[in-house]
């Protein structure tokens, strides 16, 4: 099947769906609007929204989701959560970097390696390695977070490179109730692994603060593949008056790691990696005006015991302010500045002398504007404009636009179109032999259509979504005459259909459902094909049961001769009971089915694991 016949396919698909049930919204004359507090986002537009009016696919991940899966680190909880999101995993706990690392994000196909096409904020500051241009995944811990709301396509008009193939942006937990509260979690388990979490917050007279601790530690199941990692963050705030805040956080994270190495071979290096962030934010919020000022600075320090080592910053500013000019009107603008890069060196080269590798930086800036309006409290418009100014090849137009159609309060119907960039990197600029200072930035267009719908006196809720994405000016790395050299040359044609489903037939029980399909023009390492989770959860008495499916299908771990496919099922489950509101006890079990499976090509993964652990809320 060519890729045309397909793509006409999944419309024959979608619209008789989409038509379906559209009439038997109709046909309930539903007149109450639907406003579910837990579907008002931010990173759409912004400035918040309920999630049915932005053209953009957004995922929401909630604290609850997050909480109860018990896990430390916070991606693998998204990749089970958001259709279309997959993450690279090594092991039980740790991505690691360098050689043998895992973290590689993908999102409807785009991410690269490392991952320079997804963009991770942390309350709405970006966070990438100013010289490699990629986040650090073991930064990103899950006890810290309030949600995640995740752009499944590209946001580059509002958030600018390396939101080329979407957005997650991390939201952080903040005291909002007067008082103290506290929660802790022990966990051991298969391998030695140890996990350890401690956050508590507290409230008064406008005050307020949170912070967190963990500690996570495992031997590993392969031989020189234990890893360890601290991560402490704070958060203040305080409101000045009933319009003004202001807050910072700070996090710092540490963690070491060994690549163990390809299958039969020998262990490769040891990692030691520190990265900090912090951030001073100023927010207003009025009748008919909201917007934010924010300084942003993350650095990090990196050894290798191969002898690379490398110091980088990335910081700046982000300023918006969003104006209801007249009834169903929003006008956002804003401006961005950052700058990024470091020192990257190798302390024993040249007989221990050293040899710096580059020692630079390059800025950007940009100013945009989004409207949105409202017409017959139906329809949505969305349009906006982006241009970004690079220190090394200039300037970069980004336009995006889009509707969300409601015909009743339970169906929505979104249509967009939006461009995605993502700037060179450091590394690619100037780094190695294959540095190019004459790259452009890669480029994409997303077209998508979706709907979302409620049923069942929403009881069922359900998204479908169809796209097709088309890049171009891709950097890869390519043999000439002098030797290899970074080119803008490489193109990319993804199709794909989304699905998400939610059900929750009574206060007890809740079903989750998410599946993708992506048929890519050429295969793309750490994105499956097809991608199935199925999630339920029971509640009885004091008891609370998770039982969870995810099936991965052609999943390429490598594309150079020969081509390695894998695919797989994961069977896994959770049982918790609650002594009372103060402490619970749980048990999980991974991989029961003790499925051998590959993720990183030559990496096996562990079978059966089993962590059990105490939790405490005070």
């Amino acid at each position: 099947m060519n890729r045309l016949k397909l793509f006409k396919s999944l419309l024959s698909i979608v619209l008789p769906l989409v038509f379906i049930v559209s009439v038997q919204a109709q046909e309930k004359k539903d007149t109450v609007k639907l406003i579910n507090l837990d579907e008002v986002i931010v990173t759409g537009t912004k400035t918040s929204i309920n999630r049915n009016n932005v053209p953009l696919t957004v995922t929401v991940v909630s604290r609850e989701k997050i909480e109860s899966s018990s896990e430390s680190a916070l991606l693998p909880v998204l990749a089970e959560q958001v259709p279309g999101l997959f993450v690279t995993e090594r092991g039980i706990a740790g991505f690691g970097v360098s050689g043998g690392s895992a973290g590689q994000i993908s999102l409807r196909g785009i991410g690269g390696s490392p991952n320079t096409q997804v963009l991770i904020l942390l309350n709405g500051n970006p966070q990438f390695m100013g010289i490699m241009g990629h986040p650090l995944s073991d930064a990103y811990v899950a006890s810290d977070v309030e949600k995640v709301e995740v752009i499944r396509g590209p946001a580059s008009t509002l958030y600018g490179t390396n939101a080329m193939g979407g957005v997650i942006n991390i939201i952080t937990k903040e005291q909002k109730d007067d008082g103290f509260k506290t929660n802790a979690r022990l966990t051991y388990g298969s391998y030695n692994t140890q996990k350890y979490m401690v956050n508590g917050g507290f409230k008064n007279n406008g005050f307020n603060v949170f912070a967190s601790f963990n500690h996570d530690q495992t031997d590993g199941h392969r031989d020189s593949s234990d890893f360890t990692i601290n991560n402490g963050y704070l958060r203040l705030g305080y409101d000045i008056t009933k319009h003004l805040n202001v807050n910072a956080d700070f996090s710092l994270a540490n963690f070491d790691a060994t690549d163990p190495g390809a299958e039969g071979s020998k262990a490769g290096y040891t990692i030691d990696i520190t990265r900090g962030m912090g951030a001073l934010a100023f927010n207003n919020q009025f009748n008919k005006s909201n917007g934010s000022v924010r300084f942003f600075y993350n650095n990090g320090e990196h050894a290798i015991t191969d002898g690379f080592h490398s110091k980088d910053n990335n910081y700046g500013v982000v300023i918006y302010q969003s104006v209801n000019l007249f009834k169903g009107s929003t006008v956002t603008v804003g401006y961005d500045f950052k700058k990024y890069g470091g020192i990257a060196e190798n302390v024993k080269a040249m007989n221990g002398q050293g040899m710096i590798f580059g020692d630079t930086a390059v800025w950007e800036m940009a100013g945009y504007t989004y409207i949105q309006q409202e017409l017959f409290e139906k329809l949505i418009l969305n349009a906006g404009f982006r241009l970004e100014h690079n220190s090394v090849y200039g300037n970069e137009p980004v336009p995006t636009g889009g509707l969300a159609y409601r015909p009743t309060s339970s169906t929505t119907f979104k249509a967009s179109v939006a461009k995605g960039f993502r700037s060179p990197t450091i590394r690619e600029l100037y780094l190695w032999t294959p540095a190019n200072y004459n790259l452009k930035p890669e480029r994409m267009v997303n077209y998508e259509i979706g709907v979302l719908q409620q049923l069942l006196n929403n009881k069922l809720s359900l998204e479908l979504t169809v796209f097709k994405a088309n890049g171009e000016n891709l950097i890869k790395t390519v043999m000439e005459t002098s030797g290899p050299k970074n080119v803008n040359t490489g193109k990319f044609s993804n199709i794909g259909i989304e699905f998400s489903g939610n059900y929750k037939p009574s206060a007890q029980v809740s079903i989750h459902a998410n599946y993708s399909y992506i048929s890519m023009e050429e295969p793309v390492i750490a994105t499956p094909e097809q991608q199935l989770y199925i999630s339920g959860t029971c509640n009885w008495k004091k008891f609370r049961v998770n039982l969870s499916v995810q099936h991965i299908q052609n999943l390429y771990t490598q594309i150079s001769p020969p081509k390695e496919i894998s695919s797989y099922t994961l069977l896994n489950s959770k049982l918790s009971y609650a002594f009372n509101k103060y402490v619970d006890v749980f048990l999980k079990g991974e991989n029961l089915l003790n499925e051998k499976y590959y993720i990183n090509y030559a990496y096996p993964m562990p079978g059966l694991i089993f962590l059990g652990g105490l939790n405490f809320h005070f």
